[in-house]
């Protein structure tokens, strides 16, 4: 039996890396059977692509403005049938030593013809990287969090996120425009959207720049429990006493 082309996506913000990319598989064509099955600029780019079409592979640019691939990669393991990732990269130590510790494939520009192909050869084979490597290897917050919907990753620019509540496994994140469930762990986006987000109670995690006052809500004597008032969003959320600090310090 013939084997099916392995269907190769490539991600890179710059053109003529991309260009450099389809000779070389052009080169390999002739000791692998494999086909082009698009390119994207940039991370959200490969999303939208890749919601829509199934690729095997995708080569990745690391370094990329805004979306980077390791975030993009993050965001790419929520699809039903994750595509194997080869990250592509100029030298950065502290990468490819990363790489190496987690065993994920990656090439090293400029890259060569023949290492590529052994790396589409095993790529078919290869585990997907696992998210606490990915999340171990980054530098820098997220600029998104994402979302599986009916075989779609949606994209939730961190920036747009008014609160983030947990719920059981879940994490409920809210927009001006709607409500998204997130697999996250709440102390974790707390780790890493601190400066950004401010924990109003054990469950709950307000953005900081969604925040137009406080007030007391209906209690005995006029002296109920606080909630935080929101721009974009009508929900009052409840400030715990452990957290009622919150309210002098953000009043200011």
């Amino acid at each position: 039996m013939i084997p099916l082309p392995l269907r190769i996506v490539i991600v890179d913000d710059e053109a003529p890396a991309r260009g450099r990319l389809r000779d070389l598989l052009e080169d390999c064509e002739t000791s692998l059977p494999l086909e082009l099955a698009g390119e994207a600029a940039s991370g959200p780019q490969a999303l939208a692509l890749l919601s829509k079409q199934h690729a095997d592979v995708v080569l990745l640019d690391i370094r990329m403005p805004g979306m980077d691939g390791i975030e993009t990669a993050q965001h790419l393991r929520k699809l039903e049938t994750p595509p194997a990732i080869i990250f592509t990269t100029a030298y950065d130590a502290y990468a490819l030593k990363a790489f190496e510790v987690h065993a994920i494939d990656y090439l090293l520009k400029p890259i060569r013809a023949g290492r590529l192909l052994d790396a589409l050869k095993t790529a078919r084979s290869a585990v997907a990287p696992k998210a606490a490597a990915l999340a171990e290897m980054r530098r820098t917050p997220r600029t998104s969090l994402s979302a599986s919907e009916r075989g779609k990753v949606n994209l939730i620019p961190v920036a747009d996120i008014i609160y983030l509540r947990a719920e059981l496994k879940y994490v409920t994140v809210r927009t001006r425009a709607r409500e998204f469930l997130v697999e996250e762990s709440l102390t974790r986006l707390e780790e890493e959207f601190g400066d950004r987000f401010v924990r109003a109670h054990r469950s709950c995690l307000v953005a900081r720049a969604a925040i137009r006052g406080f007030e007391r809500g209906a209690g005995e004597g006029g002296d109920g429990q606080w909630e935080v008032l929101l721009n974009g969003c009508d929900e009052r959320i409840a400030v715990s006493r452990r957290q009622q600090h919150i309210v002098r310090e953000l009043s200011k």
